[in-house]
């Protein structure tokens, strides 16, 4: 995938058009690792004692990120990280009452230390500089993202990595907010954050993502402006 925002100069020069700029985070600012979700597919594995071939686990971990993101998309609600995994231990096959509650934290815990090794990759080496920039010429930004497997709190440790947590002003999750874009409300929690930062109207605020259903469309139909990367 090309660079995003220093390979088109007409989004740059959009984003400058507003006083406000929410930007989706996966696809649009990062994409994943794919070397995490490697190892993350092996521990899922080891860590809950399943027998069956990693390449069967591989395929239902698969399956149930696409479905669950699928159905947060047109509900509107989310997927808790929990109900994920348990989704997935039941379609292997496994007796869910053998596991605590308490091993899925620690697992969620062990999965994280894999994140933090294996981080997300930028989709942009420029974007910090362009982030910057922005926030110089006065807009005020925020993040803006839906959540499965990896959460809100986990996300906001790698914006800090990269030295992107300060460009924002807020930061909103799925898993968090406990409803998913294009539900209009979470649109309407971002824009109650925005406008105690800075009283603006709908109008002069942009939403950036890649998701047409969850990012262009559920903006435009809130109100906001939206850019579509593709």
């Amino acid at each position: 995938m090309e660079p995003i925002f220093s390979k088109s100069q007409e989004l740059i020069q959009k984003l400058y058009n507003y006083k406000h700029i929410s930007f989706d985070l996966w696809l649009t600012l990062i994409k994943s690792n794919p070397q995490f979700k490697l190892e993350r597919n092996r521990l899922f594995k080891d860590f809950f004692r399943i027998e069956k071939p990693l390449e069967e686990v591989n395929a239902v971990i698969r399956k149930y990120d696409i479905l669950t993101n699928y159905i947060n998309e047109r509900v509107g609600k989310n997927f808790d990280t929990l109900e994920i995994y348990l989704l997935i231990l039941d379609a292997l096959g496994e007796n869910l009452d053998k596991y605590e509650i308490g091993e899925f934290n620690t697992f969620y815990d062990l999965s994280e230390e894999l994140l933090m090794q294996h981080k997300p990759i930028l989709l942009d080496e420029k974007l910090p500089q362009l982030l910057e920039n922005l926030k110089l010429e006065g807009k005020s930004m925020n993040i803006l993202s839906n959540t499965a497997f990896i959460k809100g709190k986990s996300l906001k440790k790698i914006m800090k990595y990269y030295g992107m947590d300060n460009f924002f002003s807020f930061q909103i999750y799925s898993d968090e907010a406990g409803v998913s874009k294009p539900n209009q409300l979470i649109y309407q929690i971002a824009y109650d954050e925005i406008v105690k930062i800075n009283d603006i109207s709908k109008s002069e605020i942009i939403h950036v993502g890649d998701n047409r259903n969850s990012d262009y469309d559920g903006a435009k139909n809130f109100g906001f402006h939206a850019h579509l990367i593709v």
